[in-house]
């Protein structure tokens, strides 16, 4: 597998990394006073205190994507067991989780949440590997 980095800003680095590694079970490597490391599920993705984007938002399949965001994809059952534990958490979800491209080609299960600085994150799933470049006819 290769692995991607991703780095964004925060706000609050206290928050950041309670979220990161208490909620999302993210194991911290490398820190400082200004950036954090995450293990996020085999991949870098660093925090670095900076000014807030501005988030736009795209329509899909009847809901309102907000763009940037980041995530993973995630085998079917790690990903009902992670929206089980958010919900459980009384973590806020930005989009529910749901099945979107229902019987169509590409279907998925996806939910989107927030980080404490408002940076968004989409968890998806598919039913198989294969499906998740799927093209409709």
């Amino acid at each position: 597998m290769d692995r991607f980095h991703y780095a964004f800003g925060v706000s609050n680095l206290d928050q950041t990394r309670n979220f990161y590694q208490d909620i999302l079970g993210c194991a911290i490597g490398r820190s400082s006073e200004k950036w954090i490391d995450f293990d996020f599920r085999g991949h870098q993705i660093t925090a670095h205190l900076a000014q807030k984007q501005t988030v736009n938002h795209n329509p899909v399949d009847g809901d309102q994507v907000p763009i940037p965001h980041f995530g993973v994809i995630l085998p079917w059952p790690d990903w009902q067991a992670l929206a089980d534990r958010l919900k459980a958490l009384n973590v806020s979800f930005v989009i529910e989780p749901r099945i979107r491209f229902q019987g169509q080609a590409g279907e998925q299960g996806t939910f989107f949440i927030r980080d404490p600085s408002g940076n968004h994150l989409e968890f998806k799933t598919f039913q198989s590997e294969t499906t998740i470049f799927e093209r409709g006819a």
